[in-house]
């Protein structure tokens, strides 16, 4: 199975600069335009299923991506980003030191209290990704965001705490791995 793993496009909470957990934000006309230019950049690749976190960013990135339509993107839960609690629609620079270490460093230093913690993370992506490979698919997308992306990525490289944090994923970027009878390769990585 290949699996395909993309980010949704910019929305004008990312152009801000503000963290953006659960705030259902839409694509703006920049994340549009990444998400078709995306589709281009990966070819005439069918995907046996489109999955999404239930955000319409995510939802509309995914149909856009794998070129189908939104209604026929199979919603998942567990792809939902991060609870960045009272942190949500912060500026990045002036969250305070508690959640600024956090997320640089989780491997260091504990999420604050409201924000999702890593293990949470760690635990919804591994749980997706274990259902998702015991199916029988060719080729399938994934469609979510950056926070989340991250546990989802370090399940696919089998990192032993469960996160790939750094080099974090940019709007529209795509990861392809391949996963062979729950041994995973990264093969790819494209961006604009």
């Amino acid at each position: 199975m290949k699996i395909y793993l993309v980010r949704h496009g910019q929305t004008d909470l990312n152009k801000a600069k503000l963290m953006q957990g659960r705030t259902d934000m839409p694509l703006n006309e920049t994340g549009l335009a990444q998400a078709h230019k995306t589709r281009k950049i990966i070819g005439d690749i069918r995907f046996d299923a489109v999955y999404a976190s239930p955000l319409s960013r995510a939802i509309n990135t995914g149909a856009i991506v794998g070129n189908i339509d939104p209604s026929q993107v199979i919603v998942d839960e567990r792809l939902i980003e991060t609870d960045f609690g009272k942190y949500e629609k912060c500026p990045y620079g002036s969250m305070g030191p508690a959640m600024t270490l956090y997320w640089a460093l989780p491997e260091i230093f504990k999420a604050p209290k409201t924000v999702e913690t890593v293990a949470s993370m760690v635990d919804r992506a591994s749980s997706f990704m274990k259902e998702l490979e015991a199916k029988e698919y060719d080729n399938v997308l994934i469609a979510a965001h950056g926070g989340i992306l991250r546990a989802v990525n370090g399940y696919l490289l089998d990192k032993r705490n469960g996160i790939k944090w750094r080099p974090k994923m940019y709007n529209c970027e795509v990861r392809i791995y391949e996963s062979k009878n729950g041994i995973h390769k990264l093969i790819d990585i494209l961006k604009e």
